[in-house]
């Protein structure tokens, strides 16, 4: 092609490569019952309460869903002690991750992120020509005092992910209360806190104070890990109401589906549903954290629902292999660490499979003996 048709900005950013559905990976590979031990999902599925919803209004998507997402804003509005105004409801914190950098961010400006952490944001980032500024975790944990001193008068936007996805770390209130000690008024600062519901540790940081206190902050939720609701593609930011307000003139009139904007209501109800998924997780982690110690394979304690393990061989090969016999996981080259996989908690069986299959392949590599 003799001339570029793009924006030059679009050639910076790689394009998202997604896996192949379980089916089609069980077709080629003759096996069946291959579980996805790969995108952090509630292995328990959804509630019960959601399912109902969805069945229930089967027959009414013919028509277009409710723009300002009316009833799930009243809700999360009675649940948080907010104003509706302080809400924005996204096609999960994706897009709404996206619209924050169609919304404020010049281009040329800054966006300070951790490194390695969720892609999204150096996505959303590359796309408005912005220019990602990424400071190395310390001890898989972000550095805030690393990532504050590189703040510049052209930094914009400062992303922590909390617990961090990839290496299930967390922050913990001291740390962030010094942070915004530092940080100047001007810069917006995001938590995205999709896997907050996981998270026992009394430090986790309050961050809805800030919101409260008038601060230039974003929170984002998400009910697409502990509510099981990733297929509807639904989540939620929390902010001050001059922020929601820009967030507003930038995001599409119907953005989020009717199926999800019920289901998401009926999920909310279901406490049960919810206290369960926490429990499992921490039995499974428990689990999973007995057996790396019987491996010999180091990892980190998370805070979240999936485990970031060093595995002592090529995480692709591990994967391959892996793969062949019916687990999927992820793994950790594409984060910057070649012999790490991160792999999700599942349900006793899952794990228990996932450890049976790892032993098996780190025998035939030569990592156990």
């Amino acid at each position: 092609m003799s001339q570029r048709l793009c924006r030059e900005k679009i050639l910076a950013i790689k394009p998202y490569v997604p896996g192949k559905p379980v089916e089609e990976v069980e077709r080629e590979l003759g096996i069946k019952n291959v579980i996805k031990l790969a995108s952090n999902e509630n292995p328990l599925g959804p509630s019960p309460k959601a399912e109902a919803a969805i069945r229930k209004l089967a027959a009414t998507v013919s028509l277009y869903p409710d723009g300002n997402c009316y009833y799930l804003k009243e809700t999360l509005a009675r649940r948080f002690n907010v104003g509706t105004d302080q809400l924005f409801i996204g096609n999960g914190s994706d897009e709404i991750i996206e619209i924050i950098a169609k919304a404020f961010l010049e281009e040329g400006e800054e966006a300070v992120v951790a490194d390695p952490t969720f892609s999204e944001y150096d996505f959303a980032v590359t796309l408005m020509g912005g220019v990602t500024v990424a400071v190395p975790l310390k001890k898989l944990t972000h550095d805030l005092r690393a990532m504050a001193d590189a703040v510049t008068e052209n930094t914009k936007l400062f992303f922590i992910c909390n617990p961090n996805n990839p290496t299930g770390t967390m922050v913990d209130k001291k740390a962030v209360a010094e942070l915004m000690q530092r940080l100047p008024e001007r810069v917006i600062t995001v938590f995205d806190e999709a896997y907050h519901e996981y998270v026992t540790d009394p430090a986790y940081p309050r961050t809805l104070d800030y919101v409260r206190a008038g601060r230039n902050v974003i929170i984002l939720r998400t009910f697409s890990k502990i509510y099981g609701l990733a297929g509807l593609r639904v989540g939620y930011a929390l902010s001050t109401p001059e922020i929601i307000g820009m967030l507003n003139r930038v995001k599409e009139p119907f953005n989020v589906n009717l199926l999800a904007q019920a289901a998401a209501l009926a999920a909310l109800e279901d406490t049960e549903h919810l206290e369960r998924s926490v429990r499992v997780n921490e039995e499974g982690k428990a689990y999973l954290y007995e057996e790396f110690d019987r491996l010999g394979l180091a990892y980190e304690p998370t805070r979240a629902n999936f485990i970031w393990v060093q595995v002592k061989a090529d995480s692709q090969k591990v994967f391959q292999k892996l793969l062949h016999l019916g687990v999927i996981v992820r793994t950790g080259d594409i984060f910057g660490a070649p012999d790490v996989l991160r792999v999700t908690v599942g349900t006793p069986e899952q794990n228990r499979r996932f450890i049976a299959a790892l032993r098996s392949v780190l025998t035939t590599e030569g990592v156990l003996g």
